[in-house]
């Protein structure tokens, strides 16, 4: 009878690489990941459903979700900056130093993503002379009513899903590449956030 083959070991972590990184960090990106799934379910969904009362209901959802991955963006970015202690510590070698330019444009091209596609939907709303509400609250205009403008708006909002979902796939892949491929901790550490001491 063969013995089993041995399973190689994950790759240590890097000296200065924190092990985790910290909890809220970690919550804000779930976050932000829950709120994006559902505010594309709740637009796919309004395309298949004929009620007009359903059908602006969904549409209102939608913008709730989309104001909501703004602000946690906008969370996530502050938080960032005030604790320097999860950046990662610099690697070695010229490969270390690729994956850590192609991870930094990656994360820079899902910030502004995440940036544009809740503002540029924001715009197409007021473009649309249809005010924007948050909880109930009406939030300022950030465009004049212009039918053109709203057409245009329309054709980068769309832009924008499909480049974050092609860069959502991307961060994917490469958590999995980590996971499988390096056998590292990358994608652990955002499964088990570090609690604070």
């Amino acid at each position: 009878m063969n013995a089993p083959l041995p399973v190689p070991p994950r790759a240590p972590a890097a000296p200065g690489t924190p092990s985790r990184p910290p909890a809220a960090l970690v919550a804000l990106h779930w976050l932000t990941v829950a709120a994006v799934i559902a505010a594309a379910a709740v637009i796919l969904l309004r395309g298949e459903i004929s009620g007009r009362a359903v059908k602006q209901w969904l549409l209102d959802g939608h913008r709730h979700f989309g104001l909501l991955v703004l602000a946690l963006l906008c969370l996530r970015i502050g938080l960032r900056l005030r604790l320097a202690a999860t950046r990662r510590a610099a690697g070695t070698g010229p490969l270390a130093r690729m994956e850590r330019i192609a991870a930094a444009i990656t994360h820079a091209a899902l910030y502004a993503s995440l940036l544009a596609l809740p503002l540029l939907g924001w715009a197409l709303s007021d473009a649309l002379a249809k005010p924007v509400h948050l909880f109930g609250v009406a939030l300022p205009s950030l465009v004049e009513p212009d039918p053109d403008l709203a057409d245009a708006l329309q054709a980068w909002h769309l832009d924008a899903a499909w480049a974050l979902l092609a860069l959502a796939a991307l961060h994917a892949g490469a958590a999995l590449w980590h996971h499988f491929v390096r056998r590292d901790e990358v994608l652990r550490n955002m499964l088990r956030a570090r609690r604070p001491r």
